[in-house]
């Protein structure tokens, strides 16, 4: 790069390095979107049951909570 400073020669690397990241991650998302949701179902069943774990407690939390501060077990 004859003619620029160092500081441009950096900023220019650096737009670079942010370019191609934004390129990698956009293939990715493409990789994702065309292999569907199927491909990424066992983290969204993990959070399936938690969802279903907390609402099973949601009843019962309040009373809980107020049993507790009663003194009542």
């Amino acid at each position: 790069m004859a003619g620029r400073g160092p500081t441009t020669f950096q900023k220019r690397q650096k737009e670079q390095q942010r370019k191609e990241k934004r390129l990698n991650k956009l293939a990715r998302r493409e990789e994702r979107r065309l292999a569907g949701p199927d491909a990424g179902s066992k983290d969204t069943d993990e959070f399936d049951e938690l969802d279903r774990f907390d609402a099973d407690d949601a009843g019962e939390s309040e009373t809980d909570d107020a049993d507790v501060e009663a003194g009542v077990n």
